[in-house]
């Protein structure tokens, strides 16, 4: 770990100090940086939808969202984690922030020129699902490079909590700018939101020096070394395992369009609303984990919290109720943020730093890899069962999942750091 002595606090409070890790000024920077930003992409997440199934009207569509997502992700996922363990992260965040704001201005132009069809959607969805394959590696990489081992939780714990505030506003705001502006306006503000985070990176002091292994030259076989890291380390694979069952069967987001205006017909503003549930209980949920200095039992948390998970998604596809839906929606944010906390401390602290950006891009495969492949399932198991009965026996299925994990794991069942 790298942290320049301006970084480093005077006084060293207990570690279930809520903000310690907030008194570390490059992570602090990036903190900020990422509300900022995070909330101009939840935006654009309910523009992308919104705008896709007014143009074309037909759930699979919505569904096809994720195959333009998933397939830069498959192609360049190994990789990316290299690319992260190889250069500066910074740098390399810099470069993919910078590609991200540039995909963002091609919207809002083609949207203020009305000239976007669903075919430009799938390929810009496609050049951004490659930045961010990129991005999320160096990103993930960097943070326990920011703040002292002892401080990692809190900071996991924080980084949540400023992706679900963001979370919270964006599909709000999102939801009042297309309805008083429309997509285009959800577009420029992602593209201006972008600058938040260069800034932070730009004006951070840590740079990442590879370790004299990670100089050795890029090959596949280097690429594969993460995997074959993950595949040796039983507890870390079972997380990573839960995270894509949940991600799967669970993958109740992109139906909430239609959840709006067939089921619960409610408007644009209703529809912000339900995309912005899930982080009003993550955030919740992540300020109580920002203040525990210890959780025992990790393991049985973990599998608990992602049965949860499945419940509340299971009932979410009965619902009628707005108010219901928003409280079932509340409870599957409260209920992943816990199990995010619990998996991501145990990989990060379970994987040493020169294979944490390839740890974290196998990762990547499944916790990003789930959520796409889970929009593919559940825009073709809503249009053959119906759109609530797909979303009740998905989360049916994330139990049963969940069950055959931890009975075919018995040391993720007892793990207890």
């Amino acid at each position: 770990m790298e942290t320049s002595d301006t970084q480093q606090p005077k006084l060293h409070p207990a570690r279930s100090a809520p903000l310690i890790a907030l008194r570390y000024r490059d992570f602090r920077l990036l903190w900020f940086g990422q509300m900022v930003s995070t909330a101009g992409t939840q935006m654009r997440v309910v523009a992308v939808t919104y705008q896709l199934y007014q143009l074309t009207g037909s759930p699979l569509a919505l569904g096809m969202l994720g195959v333009s997502r998933l397939v830069p992700l498959v192609l360049l996922g190994l990789g990316s984690g290299l690319v992260a363990d190889r250069f500066d992260r910074r740098r390399l965040m810099l470069a993919t922030q910078t590609a991200l704001m540039l995909v963002s201005a091609a919207m809002a132009a083609l949207s203020v020129a009305d000239r976007m069809t669903p075919l430009m959607i799938y390929l810009l969805m496609m050049l951004a699902s490659t930045a961010s394959t990129f991005d999320m590696p160096a990103r993930q990489a960097l943070i326990p490079a920011l703040v002292p081992r002892e401080h990692l939780p809190n900071a996991l714990s924080l980084n949540i909590i400023v992706w679900q505030m963001a979370s919270i506003g964006g599909p709000t705001l999102g939801g009042l700018v297309i309805a008083g502006f429309g997509v285009a306006g959800v577009y420029i503000f992602d593209t201006i939101s972008y600058l938040a985070v260069i800034i932070a990176l730009l004006l951070m002091q840590h740079r990442h020096v590879p370790t004299p292994e990670s100089r050795a030259p890029v090959t596949f076989g280097a690429a594969l070394e993460g995997l074959r890291f993950v595949l040796r380390s039983p507890v870390i694979l079972s997380t990573m395992l839960l995270d894509f069952v949940a991600m799967f069967f669970g993958a109740a987001t992109t139906l909430l369009p239609i959840f709006a205006a067939e089921i619960l017909h409610v408007d644009e503003r209703g529809l912000g609303l339900l995309y912005a549930a899930p982080s009003a209980g993550a955030v919740t949920a992540a300020l109580f984990m920002s203040t525990r200095s210890s959780v025992r039992k990790q393991g049985m948390v973990l599998l608990w919290a992602v049965v949860a998970y499945g419940l509340c998604t299971a009932l979410f596809g009965l619902s009628r109720s707005f108010v219901l839906s928003l409280i079932l929606l509340a409870g599957t944010g409260a209920a992943d943020t816990i199990s995010m906390v619990i998996r991501g401390t145990m990989r990060q602290l379970l994987t040493p730093d020169e294979l944490r950006g390839r740890m974290t891009a196998v990762n990547m495969l499944f916790f990003a890899g789930g959520p796409q492949l889970g929009e593919i399932e559940a825009g073709i198991a809503a249009q053959l069962l119906g759109t609530g009965p797909s979303v009740f026996f998905g989360g049916v299925a994330c139990v049963i999942a969940v069950a055959a994990i931890a009975a075919a794991v018995p040391k993720l069942r007892r793990y207890d750091q």
